[in-house]
């Protein structure tokens, strides 16, 4: 496909078509009465939203990491009780050997 063809064919089209120069009666002076009529935007509102959606996106993960946490701690100390002595012993082993 040719671009600049198009871009051409395109360009025709819209100078074979102008704008109409009517403008409904008031027009100008509805949009700005409507725009008037709005309250202003609430940057703190905005940004406390925000902030709480956070707040419980952050909980919901520490939730979710403790839950975790607490479960793989009780696995691993119902299927070995002495790994911590082991490890702890195999370094003082060590140090005697050396001596």
């Amino acid at each position: 496909m040719n671009l600049e063809n198009l871009r051409a064919k395109l360009i025709a089209a819209a100078r074979d078509n102008p704008p109409s120069d009517n403008v409904p009666y008031a027009f100008e002076k509805r949009v700005l009465a409507r725009l008037a009529g709005r309250p202003a935007e609430d940057l703190f509102g905005v940004w406390g939203r925000a902030l709480w959606k956070g707040a419980a996106a952050c909980a919901a993960v520490t939730a979710v990491s403790v839950v975790l946490s607490v479960w793989t701690l009780q696995s691993a100390t119902d299927t070995d009780d002495n790994s911590f002595e082991t490890v702890v012993l195999a370094g003082a082993d060590q140090l005697t050997e050396t001596w």
